[in-house]
């Protein structure tokens, strides 16, 4: 398997490019070789179908330019702190060896971004113990970071995606059936139907206005961010 740069984990597809699918198209376009996985088919969703959602999600996916997309079907609002949940993403973080990890970040309305947040947290400390799981190799990411997907607070990095937002809007329209209740035959109204992404972009407008910028997208870590020069 290849090498990432940067592997980004959600609990279903669009999480990513909800949260940072303007960083994401930023670092492909220069090189960086940027992954997703997705935690679960999203089955519970309201509208579309799980083979419709992989189909859109490998749009968005090409839309981005990811090197690697897939999922490791764990249930969707089944999602566990236990360890049939944790060892497929640290086997997933030994494979591509990131050396950044993305995740949603900790405090979300949605209880599958919560519980996402904390397995990756888990899978991330475990996957750089030798014993554990010593089929493969160990590996220490260097960050874990956190975007997100809802609501935003405490961000302590920004990223300036005004040149990616039209690409990001592209990924996200890849979704027809969660943001077009018409999509479907058998659509149904919901949050995400209407004005969603109008809404993220108002978001991403809002947060840039402090620095002159179009548009950005907010990150935040736990404990001090290490840099070497300023």
């Amino acid at each position: 398997m290849e090498q990432l740069d940067i592997l980004v984990f959600g609990a279903h597809p669009d999480d990513a490019e909800i949260g940072m699918g303007g960083t994401i198209a930023k670092h492909t376009s220069i090189g960086y070789k940027v992954g997703i996985c997705d935690l679960t088919q999203a089955e519970m969703s309201s509208n579309g179908t799980v083979e419709l959602r992989q189909q859109e999600a490998a749009q968005a996916s090409a839309v981005l330019g990811l090197s690697m997309r897939s999922c490791l079907r764990l249930p969707d609002r089944g999602l566990r702190l236990a360890k049939e949940h944790i060892d497929p993403i640290v086997a997933m973080i030994r494979t591509y060896r990131p050396r950044l990890v993305f995740a949603p970040y900790w405090e979300d309305r949605h209880p599958d971004h919560v519980m996402c947040s904390k397995l990756i947290e888990e899978a991330v400390f475990n996957a750089k113990l030798r014993k554990y799981m010593p089929e493969l190799s160990a590996w220490q990411v260097e960050q874990t970071m956190f975007y997100y997907i809802n609501d935003v607070h405490n961000v302590s990095l920004m990223i300036n995606i005004s040149e990616e937002s039209e690409l990001k809007e592209k990924a996200l329209r890849a979704y027809s059936s969660q943001f077009n209740v018409a999509a479907t035959s058998d659509g149904v109204a919901t949050p995400l139907t209407n004005g969603y992404i109008e809404r993220v972009q108002a978001r991403d407008s809002l947060l840039a206005q402090s620095k002159g910028w179009q548009y950005a997208e907010g990150f935040t870590v736990k404990g001090p961010y290490p840099i070497t020069t300023l």
